[in-house]
């Protein structure tokens, strides 16, 4: 006779799982995928739990074993992509020397993973310019972990001297965030046919222009 396992898995009188956790942790990131695929695609009102499950391939009723419903598809998206895209710029910052590289490779990193993942670029930007957002809290908690990053960033470029001392920080980090948005958000309505990370030096160069000490170099 089999039995569940309190995971609900399906578990035979030797012990084996029917679905073993890379199986399920693979399912769960494939409805994830096909999610934002069909969000991006057609909108998050406009999609169906049933148009993801044919994306992914599955049945409509497997999407119900992984998630309560379309949002939480939705809030648990970004509470796996906040915590990886963050990881990557904060690696991005760390492999930096001084402040002014450390905000190179943090804006570079920013273009680099909204280029690589559209889909993610798309859902993102219309659901941080939302009136009433699902994901309200975990938008708000990766724009804080920037800001931190940033304010982290030039405060150190204070203390080197290679950023104005008589600048405001909460004034810098929400300047560089706003810009670094509106940069993607025109990529996003363009035809794309330009490199999104070429417009890292521009961004930076006028960044340092403006924060930095008349007599440092970039």
């Amino acid at each position: 006779m089999n039995t569940h396992s309190l995971s609900g898995d399906l578990v035979f009188r030797d012990g084996r799982s029917k679905i073993s956790h890379k199986a399920k942790n693979n399912k769960y990131h494939l409805i994830l995928d096909a999610a934002i695929e069909v969000f991006a695609r057609q909108g998050f009102y406009q999609s169906t739990v049933a148009q993801i499950a044919r994306e992914a391939g599955v049945a409509d009723g497997t999407i119900y074993l992984y998630f309560k419903n379309k949002d939480d598809i939705l809030v648990q998206f970004f509470n796996y992509r906040t915590k990886q895209v963050f990881d990557r710029f904060r690696a991005a910052v760390n492999q930096a020397d001084n402040s002014l590289d450390k905000l190179r490779n943090l804006i570079r990193r920013h273009l680099m993973e909204f280029q690589r993942d559209r889909n993610m670029a798309v859902v993102y930007q219309v659901e941080t310019h939302q009136n009433s957002r699902l994901a309200e809290v975990q938008i708000r908690e990766m724009a804080q972990m920037y800001q931190d990053l940033v304010s982290e960033i030039v405060e150190s470029g204070q203390q080197e001297g290679s950023i104005r001392k008589d600048l405001y920080v909460g004034l810098v980090k929400r300047f560089i965030l706003g810009a670094v948005d509106e940069v993607i958000n025109t990529w996003l309505h363009s035809d794309k046919n330009y490199d999104l990370v070429s417009m890292a030096e521009p961004l930076v160069d006028l960044f340092v222009r403006g924060i930095g000490t008349p007599d440092k170099k970039t």
